[in-house]
């Protein structure tokens, strides 16, 4: 490692922590990028060793999540679809437009979304999607996944979050079976950054594999919390997570 012993004791706490907090809720990624900076990872190397950790835990927690509840991929594929085309749209938009403009409708946005979160205490509580046909949540999936596959492609923070909120207030499911389906459109997403990064040899190889180990471990506990606890654990780190990318993106717009 790179690193002197107390900055990767300080690193591997948090990618697990991270890995814990992504498999139950999404937003690892604001507890990953800062602690890889404080150590003093190269600045070009942050996004691609992060993907890579993060790839390889989410894949973890996606197989567990899947195997727990058992739901069909196949009838998914159109929703990881639109999701990836999403993404490239809103990629290719960032290329465009300045992706900052959005910071303020994420300020107005998240403080509302985390409290109505927290102040509804059944809020993902029950799995109320067997009341639509499977067309009507195919198509309830496609209207979610495009604009917040194209969200994750133009900014990104807090994209698995909003998946799973979305899953279980439009697709009726609880949060648990929100939180599955969302760790899968994060999956895709994820190896699709990752594959870009490894084009272009920006990640740190030793870096990444050590602490892809930290980040298995967590979505291991994480997505087991997850499956045991419900909603009942999910619905808190949910709002945790709305709070921390609050503060993100709070912080970035006054710096």
């Amino acid at each position: 490692m790179p690193f002197g012993p107390g900055a990767t004791i300080f690193l591997a706490v948090c990618v697990f922590f991270a890995g814990v907090v992504d498999a139950l809720a999404g937003g690892g990624g604001l507890i990953t990028l800062p602690a890889y900076l404080a150590v003093g990872l190269n600045p070009a190397l942050v996004l691609g060793t992060n993907k890579l950790a993060s790839s390889l835990g989410t894949v973890v927690s996606t197989v567990r999540y899947h195997r727990a509840l058992k739901f069909s991929i196949k009838d998914f594929l159109p929703v990881i679809a639109a999701s990836m085309i999403g993404s490239w749209l809103g990629a290719r938009a960032a290329i465009l437009v300045d992706p900052s403009w959005i910071r303020p409708m994420l300020l107005a946005a998240l403080p509302v979304v985390a409290w109505l979160i927290w102040s509804k205490k059944d809020f993902g509580a029950l799995d109320d999607s067997c009341r639509l046909t499977a067309a009507e949540r195919q198509r309830r999936g496609i209207l979610v996944a495009a604009p917040i596959g194209a969200y994750d492609g133009f900014f990104g923070p807090g994209t698995g979050t909003f998946f799973a909120i979305a899953f279980a207030r439009w697709g009726r499911h609880d949060l648990l079976g929100a939180t599955a389906r969302a760790k899968i459109l994060n999956l895709v997403s994820n190896l699709a950054a990752l594959g870009a990064f490894l084009w272009a040899g920006r990640l740190d190889w030793k870096v990444g594999l050590s602490m892809s180990v930290l980040s298995i471990a967590g979505h291991t506990v994480g997505s087991h919390l997850g499956v045991r606890k419900g909603a009942a654990l999910i619905r808190p780190v949910v709002a945790f997570v709305c709070a921390g990318l609050f503060a993100k993106v709070l912080f970035d717009a006054l710096r």
